[in-house]
């Protein structure tokens, strides 16, 4: 069996119980929140691999082997259901939560999109990378592509001033 980690964890819940939630939370919105689901505990994979190889009858690490094939590119260790800089707020629901986000005026996609699209179409990694790192302020790009980017800092595009609600 393959465990991209020993250590990665990710939180788990009932499709029924999942979508009892998000009905009872589309009810509670008035339009553009974003909710967050009460899930419990993470649950730690390599865990969750032994239980399931011991209520196959077998024994792990002596019958079935757990292979650690490494996180890919990009991939948490850890998920994150709430960044720094946010906060939840309670609602009637004591599972359902909703996320305030710090004041920003909106971006449209008019105001970013055509210049994303000609860094990826011209190659230009270390400005599409820059972009996104100040479309989203908790953006953090792995090394590995911080590596492939290459460039000087100096060749990357600005987000224009001025954005288009």
């Amino acid at each position: 069996m393959t465990v991209t980690h020993p250590e990665v964890t990710r939180f788990f819940m009932t499709i029924p119980e999942a979508v009892q939630l998000i009905l009872q939370a589309a009810g509670t919105g008035h339009g553009g929140e974003i909710f967050v689901l009460e899930m419990g505990h993470a649950v730690r994979i390599v865990d969750l691999a032994r239980q399931m190889i011991r209520l196959s009858g077998f024994e792990p690490d002596e019958d079935v082997e757990i292979v650690f094939t490494g996180l890919a590119p990009g991939e948490k260790l850890h998920e994150e259901l709430v960044s720094d800089g946010e906060e939840v707020a309670p609602t009637h629901h004591d599972r359902i939560r909703v996320l305030r986000l710090p004041e920003r005026p909106p971006q449209h996609a008019d105001a970013w999109l055509p210049m994303l699209e000609a860094c990826v179409e011209a190659g230009h990694v270390a400005n599409a990378v820059a972009l996104l790192e100040k479309l989203v302020p908790i953006y953090r790009p792995s090394a590995a592509l911080l590596t492939a980017a290459g460039g000087p800092p100096g060749c990357r595009l600005a987000l224009p001033a001025t954005r288009v609600a």
